[in-house]
């Protein structure tokens, strides 16, 4: 038997066997993957699943993909394949209810006037004129058309929930509608400052591609019968008959996702004598009492765990600001379809929300601090300068506050006997279902996601889950939760949580030698100064011996200072690269060396039983 495996003939059966086995498994085989991801980013979710099942009629799917113009580009190529197999997983799951075409569109084609009919981008690759177009288009019985212009590169994790996206807007074309009604410039304003309109916050084109997004006026007396979820947005000083008109829209059974602030800094403000009087907070004082929630506007959220690294100044070493929390996985309700899933939450000067004593309705948080936390009063955060202050007066109270909660169940009116003009209203309900967030800077673009410019198109580039907790809740307050598992999937981090506390561990340990050395340094430069310093400035050099032993003393001091808080500073990362370095040793040297002496074992083991 040896002779034969060792021989031509031998060689030739293996590698027959071997081209056998491909072109079986590459036919029969072709939907076969084995998904080794922590997340399984490559296996179709359930909430995917649920949206093919539920089609109804036909879709059709063109996927348009300038294959012999990207023939140099590798990454491109690469992603399109990626692309295509899950267009042809979608195929396979949907028994039958899609049908995928996939589009060379070559110049002057009339595949390309087909590209370009459905509103697709060809990117110009070179000055001949050559495009390359990588999006996707699809149609439904109805002919309604939703499209994907391009597909960037740098967005693979969220190409699951933009293809489902897309088929569920085919199979539900008519979108649910959610009533606006907001103090913040949420839907574009104008900048005083440089003299030109602002774009649309980006949270709220992310909804738009869901959701109909009606905006109400202020000052409102009925909620319209065709809104589904009222989105209430910073509710400041709003009058009694709107605050009537919400109370009665939640008692008839109408759903509520509001955004309250002690401290709204997405509201500008010129006015001095505002700041100072904290006139930055919202609230829906009356009817936060009937639905048992207790909120105080006048309180803000300091988190010495979460707090977010800022720069002060150009220059300077970033600081702490306990008032700007990125909460991570572990803060999240993760048995709620609206937060499970979600990565991390950036909040800035959040509220903090409880349960009334004696509350009849049922108050499950869904967004928490750590136990590191304590409530500020808002009206430090007007004129603050120095966030650091802040992280010095920290003394965490150990109890963990509510930064979003749902509050469901019976509940009453805030008005039993209406108000002047409307005394025939609702008394109270069965069920309200409502979710209230204690912070509206949350949906500012500057707490989530950076915004780029792709020709013409604004694409975002999420790097908190802020817009997906608020399309979450969206989605599950209008009644659709088939996209909430695909988009809790979409962003994926993998944080280095052990570098991050052995950053916070050095801190906390060395912050305080700094400020000392800090403010020695600076006592020692002003008597420095104040020593250089002559009421005749021609005599400004002309200095007495002891003066310049002096100021030469003051100078070795500023020296020795200058380096101590060098080395301070240095020892703040210290860790953090010995860590590195262990990890560098394990990978590059440690897991070869072990591999190398298993092999070197095995193939001694052989020999000896040889």
């Amino acid at each position: 038997m040896k002779r034969v495996i060792y021989s031509g003939t031998g060689l030739l059966l293996i590698a027959l066997a071997f081209v056998v086995f491909n072109s079986f498994s590459s036919l029969t085989l072709t939907g076969a993957r084995l998904d080794l991801t922590e997340q399984k980013l490559f296996t179709i979710s359930d909430g995917t699943r649920e949206i093919l099942a539920g089609l109804d009629e036909p879709v059709n799917l063109y996927f348009f993909y300038s294959n012999k113009a990207a023939k140099d580009l590798v990454a491109l190529r690469n992603y399109a394949s990626r692309v295509e197999e899950l267009l042809r997983a979608y195929e396979r799951a949907a028994d039958g209810k899609i049908k995928l075409n996939v589009v060379d569109p070559e110049p002057f084609s009339e595949a390309e006037d087909k590209a370009a009919s459905f509103g697709l981008q060809g990117v110009p690759l070179n000055a001949t004129g050559d495009t390359l177009y990588f999006g996707l288009a699809g149609t439904n019985a109805l002919d309604d058309v939703q499209t994907i212009p391009f597909f960037p590169l740098d967005q693979e994790e969220f190409l699951e929930y933009q293809l489902s996206q897309l088929i569920q807007g085919l199979a539900k074309p008519q979108k649910p509608a959610v009533g606006l009604l907001s103090s913040l410039p949420i839907n574009g304003g104008y900048d005083m400052m440089q003299r030109q309109p602002t774009q649309p916050w980006m949270v709220l084109e992310e909804m738009r591609q869901l959701f109909e997004i009606k905006s109400l006026k202020a000052g409102l007396d009925k909620i319209p019968d065709d809104i589904g979820v009222l989105l209430l947005v910073h509710p400041k000083q709003l009058p009694e008959a709107t605050l009537y008109a919400i109370d009665q829209f939640v008692l008839r059974g109408g759903k509520l996702l509001v955004f309250v602030d002690p401290f709204a800094e997405g509201e500008q403000t010129n006015d001095f004598t505002d700041a100072m009087s904290n006139n930055k907070a919202s609230d829906l004082a009356p009817l936060f009492k009937a639905w048992g929630v207790q909120y105080d506007p006048m309180q803000v959220l300091g988190d010495a765990r979460y707090a977010m690294s800022v720069t002060v100044a150009q220059g300077q070493q970033p600081v702490r600001h306990v008032g700007w929390v990125n909460l991570d996985s572990d803060s999240l309700d993760h048995d709620d379809v609206v937060s499970a899933g979600l990565d991390n939450l950036a909040f800035a000067t959040s509220g903090m929300l409880a349960a009334s004593e004696g509350a009849g309705t049922t108050f499950t948080p869904l967004v928490q601090s750590s136990d590191m936390a304590m409530p500020f009063a808002s009206n430090r955060f007007a004129m603050l300068r120095n966030p650091e202050e802040l992280y010095r007066e920290m003394e965490p109270t150990g109890e963990r506050y509510t930064l979003a909660a749902r509050v469901t169940g019976p509940a009453k009116s805030a008005y039993p006997e209406g108000i002047e003009g409307q005394q025939d209203g609702l008394k109270e309900a069965s069920n309200i279902n409502l979710i209230v967030v204690a912070d509206t800077d949350v949906l500012a673009d500057r707490m989530w996601v950076q915004v780029q410019d792709f020709f013409g198109q604004r694409i975002p580039q999420p790097f908190a889950s802020n817009a997906n907790f608020v399309i979450n809740a969206l989605d599950n307050l209008s009644g659709s939760e088939a996209l909430i598992s695909v988009r809790s999937r979409g962003r994926f981090s993998r944080p280095f949580t052990v570098v991050e506390a052995l950053q916070r561990q050095a801190e906390v340990r060395l912050q305080d030698k700094e400020q000392v050395l800090q403010q020695r340094l600076t006592e020692t430069e002003q008597k420095l100064a104040s020593l250089q310093q002559s009421d005749d400035p021609s005599k400004v050099f002309e200095l007495t011996p002891e003066q310049q032993a002096t100021v030469q003393q003051f100078l070795n001091e500023k020296i020795r200072l200058r380096k101590e808080l060098r080395e301070v500073r240095y020892q703040l990362n210290a860790e953090i690269e010995q860590l590195a370095g262990q990890l560098k040793f394990i990978n590059i040297g440690l897991v070869p060396l072990l591999l190398t002496l298993l092999g070197l074992g095995l193939m001694l083991l052989r020999r000896r039983r040889g």
